[in-house]
């Protein structure tokens, strides 16, 4: 039987397995989020060099938003770079525009196999603005992946970088990313919240979830003879547009909601009025593979609760540092992972198995929360902060 998580991850897991990479961000979708940095600190991008490393203005709603923007956000310098068609297994066809294949530079053999390089940081036709009609270009010597010694070197000069990465990338890019030392906004799974390489991320307050998709809703663009078997009522054929809930914006740049507490009833006025039936009149269930309680929905989160507590993952979009502390993920395979009070062993795991299914068979309980010999699905292990 196929589950309703299942169904939502199901285009974002094709797509890493096929290296089907090719979604394009909304022009209203990048505004939205770097408007909620500007509101935060007006000065966000002034001063700064940006570079879009997954961006070519032909295409990239990227590129053309911070051209546009160059002279109000008061940007000094704006990189973006593209990856080479030939390289690209998810593009499924490749048509060079008439912006490339009129410049002198025009290569036929070069417009497939490298990628190229963007700089606007000057008025260079010299109408008094600086705008995406000052766009210089170049082809790069390599291909243009993210990881080459020409990227990388982009990276390092840069202050800011923002895109949306290939998601069969994101595990590789982040770690790009905080080894240039750089601010970033860029969009991945959810699920990525809980991946090894991003959540101790997460924990230690190095990178957080963004301001969000207007409610939750993300829509991708996809180029022309792309794969578009989705799920009913995801791809849209009018508009080639796609439709995912389970995408998010990752930042270290801060936000106002970042910063917005939440309103939180005590656990005994949960107990009373929850509208949640499994809170209501029930209570709170405790591990039995942690000294931590279950909570089912982030907003059920006791307020005066002063112990652990295990909370769904899509509390990451509303956690403020202020307010809770994370502790760790139960999707651990430390025996010693914070607050285990049990290690199952084989024979352990087995017994559960034969108690809930009458059968021979074997139940993983490790890597997760149990109660009553069931896992309980992905939670993040937090601590409300002393005064919070």
């Amino acid at each position: 039987m196929t589950t309703p998580a299942a169904v939502k991850n199901k285009n974002l897991n094709a797509a890493r397995n096929t290296k089907n990479d090719e979604f394009y961000t909304q022009w209203a979708d990048i505004e939205r989020e770097m408007n909620a940095y500007l509101d935060y600190d007006p000065d966000a991008f002034r001063d700064k060099i940006i570079l879009l490393p997954c961006d070519d203005p032909e295409w990239s709603n990227f590129a053309k938003f911070f051209a546009l923007h160059f002279h109000d956000y008061g940007l000094r310098k704006l990189i973006a770079t593209s990856y080479a068609p030939d390289s690209n297994a998810g593009l499924p066809s490749y048509q060079p525009t008439l912006f490339e294949t009129e410049d002198p530079q025009f290569d036929e053999t070069k417009t497939h196999t490298n990628g190229k390089l963007f700089i606007l940081d000057r008025d260079v036709n010299g109408d008094g603005i600086i705008n995406h009609e000052d766009l210089q270009w170049e082809y790069l010597e390599g291909d243009g992946d993210f990881r080459s010694s020409e990227v990388t070197a982009l990276r390092d000069e840069a202050d800011m970088v923002i895109t949306n990465p290939a998601f069969s990338t994101f595990k590789q890019f982040v770690p790009w990313l905080i080894d240039g030392d750089v601010q970033f906004s860029i969009i991945g799974g959810s699920n990525a919240a809980t991946y090894k390489e991003i959540f101790p991320l997460i924990q230690n307050n190095q990178l957080w979830l963004g301001y969000g998709f207007n409610r939750g809703n993300a829509y991708f663009r996809v180029p022309e003879g792309a794969e578009t078997e989705y799920a009913s009522g995801v791809y849209d054929p009018t508009t080639g547009l796609v439709k995912f809930r389970n995408v998010s914006w990752y930042t270290n740049i801060e936000h106002g909601r970042r910063h917005e507490p939440l309103q939180l009833m005590t656990e005994a006025d949960n107990v009373k009025f929850s509208k949640h039936k499994e809170v209501r009149g029930i209570g709170y269930r405790h591990y039995d593979n942690y000294d931590a309680i279950e909570v089912p929905y982030t907003d059920a989160i006791p307020s005066d609760y002063d112990g652990l507590m295990g909370v769904p993952v899509s509390f990451l979009n509303k956690y403020n540092p202020d307010q809770f502390e994370i502790v760790a993920t139960l999707e651990s395979s430390d025996p010693d992972n914070p607050g285990r009070t049990r290690w199952y062993s084989s024979q352990d795991q087995k017994d559960a198995y034969q108690r809930r299914f009458g059968k021979p068979g074997n139940i993983p309980l490790n890597m997760s929360g149990v109660i009553d010999d069931v896992k309980v699905f992905k939670r993040v292990l937090i601590r409300r902060k002393a005064g919070a």
